[in-house]
């Protein structure tokens, strides 16, 4: 297994990845202690109970819609707001 530091992963972003597409595990440390590991994905690693049916997730994100309200009553208005100077 290859270990780097954070800054290092900043770094060479792109030679991290290249090692973890070649099947390599990387511990990525900060302060000399390990942090992470990063690890290529395996699509059969990832179990049925992690993933949920979409419906059952939808219904959750209009749960959570029902209980927002709408803070501008229009896409320009909100548009106006984020780009307001101080």
């Amino acid at each position: 297994m290859i270990s780097v530091s954070a800054k290092e992963l900043k770094n060479e972003t792109g030679k991290v990845l290249r090692w973890i597409n070649a099947g390599q595990k990387v511990v990525i440390t900060m302060r000399k202690k390990p942090f992470a590991v990063l690890s290529p994905f395996r699509v059969d690693e990832v179990t049925k109970a992690e993933l949920r049916p979409f419906e059952e997730a939808w219904k959750d994100i209009e749960q959570t819609l029902e209980g927002s309200s709408v803070a501008f009553s229009s896409l320009s208005e909100a548009m106006r707001w984020t780009r307001r100077r101080p």
